[in-house]
């Protein structure tokens, strides 16, 4: 099964692009929400744009979550607690009575007195002193199976005894016997009224489960909304209700298939759009199974995180990073390719999140501004800066849309702009996931090529150590492609890497060229001019295979496989032709491709334009101009540049810049009249 799938893989690309799309297009129809789509849009202090609007059933009115939580502040606020009455402890302290009395009192007439005093005492209750009461005026006291609502005041703490029993004793004109009546109370007396929570707990919860969710009907057929009219207060209201009761009603039945289909065509054809675009614009990475399955790896993540954050709380759609998508896509690719993929994420997303409008609204511009100021992501400052731009769009244009919807600055939501700071950390998070994509994918990126470009990486040591010269003539096709590839705006450090490890082939004959020949010994003189022409070409196919061996990024082996074309070994040709008129110039050209973009396109006249400087005697000006321009244009009448990307404005620019860095190296003077 597995070496089935590897093989679909490999050699099946539609078979396997066809079921890629199967699969993303079920996945993110899957994550869209179990409800059906409102088919008006509205907002609130816009006014409405359809013809009139009718209940087409009844439903209720909603209440708003702040109605909800204001109420249930008030319950809350309003809320009795509940105490319990220990019956037993009465009991205990009446025995007590009875048996104590004996102690502190001579005369028995006196001890009906503190039996109607304990019977005061207790009507209500006592409390002990620690014990918090609520701040209102009532407490619930469960006596047994009854419940009755009692006065806090009337519930005597065990520190009030002595000032309630002094009280009493005088209303009985015995307040000679105060003493031994509050020594006596002071040792029997024990508070029996406890808070009960767990009651407490369970009333609260029950009075807030009460709390209704709506505040009237709409009944079949009466007038919700006129053409024209503002949708505010009660009329914005009635209309969130139906928009709610709508989408219920509608995700019911055979409605559900009916739904689930009108979905599955809408993400296809998003889906459709992207693989016409690659096909069109982006046919190199079409061709790449693996290059595909990243981008729509991509989109799916990034619909299952806002989904995420939907289902937790609306308000954490704005934490999402949506802006890593344009990046990682501009980082491995380029900036179209990542702004249309990031518009039709967003677009899809636009069935999933609140808002959607302003959601779609806010997602596209701050993908913009990621395309056009995210750049050179090897220099660490620079996603840092970027992420701050990106984080004040938000801000600004979130500010905008609740000052056109409020009128005012009152109910704006400052929290969000706390959630589009996270948003901007999360987004810095590109880095280590780009480092991670690199692994898993095998892609390439502008972090990587910086760390090609070290010239102490093992293989461009091997190069200097094996043929110094070619090594020499990599570093100098570099400087002056990365100068041209500036000018023309083309991926500068890509270009550099490139032009770095174009020539690695002559290691495995290094001799055999001209560059690293340090004697007046020339081995080609030892051989034919074929097998010379054969060896020159050969370092084209052998720098493929050391590129290969040591894990060189497809991007970077595409230079080795360019930088000579479909051009010919003229010299070795012409040798040749002395001995054998029947030679085919075919036979010693390289064995292509010509390069399909303006950076290997910038390397091929970089490297043909510095390996024949090395012939100019006594160069001056013009003699530079003319060597330049003989050998690019050569270039292009033989076709070389017939599928790069790269215009005859650029190629001009081009020229420019090798003219002026030739004319550097050779420290050319202005040349004063006499």
């Amino acid at each position: 099964m597995k070496d089935a799938l590897h093989n679909i893989y490999r050699n099946q690309s539609l078979i396997y692009k066809t079921f890629l799309f199967l699969c993303a297009t079920a996945m993110v129809v899957y994550l869209f929400p179990k409800a059906g789509k409102f088919k008006y849009e509205f907002q609130k202090g816009k006014t409405w744009q359809y013809e009139n609007l009718y209940a087409p059933f009844d439903f209720p009115i909603q209440k708003t979550e702040e109605e909800i939580e204001s109420e249930r502040e008030e319950v809350r606020a309003n809320f009795v607690p509940y105490y319990s009455y220990d019956s037993k402890v009465v009991a205990d302290v009446a025995a007590r009575y009875k048996t104590e009395y004996a102690n502190y009192f001579k005369r028995k007439s006196l001890e009906k007195t503190g039996r109607d005093f304990l019977n005061v005492l207790y009507s209500n209750g006592v409390v002990a002193d620690e014990t918090s009461l609520p701040d209102g005026q009532f407490v619930n006291v469960v006596k047994g199976n009854e419940v009755s609502l009692v006065s806090k005041n009337k519930i005597i703490r065990t520190g009030q005894m002595e000032q309630v029993l002094f009280r009493y004793l005088e209303e009985k004109g015995i307040s000679a016997y105060k003493d031994e009546f509050y020594n006596l109370f002071s040792a029997i007396v024990k508070p029996n009224i406890r808070e009960n929570r767990e009651l407490s707990e369970k009333a609260l919860k029950d009075e807030l489960n009460g709390i209704y969710t709506t505040k009237g009907m709409v009944d079949r057929g009466e007038r919700i909304i006129l053409n024209g009219e503002v949708v505010e207060g009660e009329k914005f209201e009635v209309l969130r209700s139906f928009q709610k009761e709508y989408e219920s009603h509608l995700w019911k039945g055979t409605n559900y298939y009916w739904i689930v289909f009108g979905y599955t065509i809408l993400v296809a054809l998003a889906f459709v759009m992207l693989f016409l675009f690659l096909w069109k614009y982006r046919p190199q990475i079409l061709q790449d199974n693996t290059k595909v399955t990243f981008i729509f790896v991509n989109i799916v993540v990034m619909i299952f995180i806002t989904t995420i954050a939907v289902k937790y709380d609306g308000a954490y759609v704005y934490v999402v990073p949506l802006c890593i998508l344009p990046i990682i896509l501009k980082a491995f690719f380029d900036p179209r390719l990542g702004l249309f993929v990031h518009v039709l994420t967003v677009l899809l997303l636009g069935f999933i999140v609140p808002n959607s409008f302003e959601y779609v609204f806010l997602q596209v511009i701050a993908g913009i501004v990621t395309i056009l100021t995210v750049s050179e992501l090897y220099r660490r400052a620079n996603l840092f800066v970027s992420v701050g731009q990106i984080t004040l769009v938000y801000m600004i244009t979130y500010f905008a849309f609740t000052v056109i919807h409020e009128g005012n600055l009152r109910n704006i939501i400052w929290l969000n702009f706390g959630l589009f700071i996270l948003n901007g950390l999360a987004t810095l998070f590109a880095q280590p996931l780009i480092y991670v994509y690199e692994k898993l994918f095998g892609l390439v990126s502008d972090v990587s090529l910086l760390e090609l470009s070290d010239t102490n990486s093992k293989l461009l040591k091997e190069l200097s150590d094996k043929a110094p010269g070619t090594f020499h003539h990599s570093l100098q096709v570099a400087n002056l492609a990365e100068a041209a590839a500036n000018e023309v705006r083309g991926n500068a450090m890509l270009v550099r890497v490139g032009a770095l490890y174009h020539d690695i082939g002559k290691m495995n004959n290094a001799v055999y060229f001209t560059e690293n020949q340090t004697t007046r010994v020339n081995p080609h003189d030892e051989i034919s001019p074929a097998e010379s022409a054969q060896i020159i070409i050969n370092h084209v196919l052998d720098g493929i295979e050391l590129a290969r061996k040591n894990n060189l990024p497809d991007r970077v082996i595409d230079f080795i496989r360019t930088h000579h074309g479909t051009s010919a070994v003229y010299y070795f040709y012409k040798k040749q032709l002395e001995h054998d008129e029947n030679t085919r110039i075919e036979d010693y050209r390289y064995p292509g491709p010509i390069p399909f973009s303006k950076e290997t396109a910038i390397v091929m006249m970089s490297d043909a334009v510095e390996a024949a400087s090395k012939s100019l005697k006594n160069p001056t000006y013009t003699i530079i101009n003319e060597f330049v321009e003989k050998i690019v244009d050569k270039q292009i009448e033989d076709g070389q540049f017939l599928n790069a990307n790269i215009t005859f404005k650029e190629i001009e620019s081009v020229k420019k810049i090798l003219k002026r860095k030739l004319t550097n190296i050779y420290h050319l003077r202005v040349e004063y009249p006499e």
